[in-house]
């Protein structure tokens, strides 16, 4: 099956944003990010704050959408 375009691009997101909100997309849970990507619980929340912002996205919802548009819900 041929890959898919991203319809968004995610100007702006630094990298561990942009692995924050692939895991969001992937829908794991605070717990499970940040035993991932070995971070606390206010950095977590200080990067998807960033994110809501830099995406013009009010919830989370909004977070993993943005996520699959960009293509982040590819293996």
């Amino acid at each position: 099956m041929p890959r898919r375009v991203p319809r968004r691009r995610l100007d702006g997101v630094t990298p561990r944003e942009h692995e924050v909100l692939a895991l969001v997309t992937r829908g794991l849970s605070n717990d499970e990010i940040e035993a991932t990507l070995h971070i606390s619980r206010g950095t977590l929340k200080t990067h998807i704050g960033s994110l809501l912002a830099k995406l013009a996205a009010r919830d989370r919802a909004q977070l993993v959408i943005a996520g699959y548009e960009a293509g982040l819900a590819d293996p």
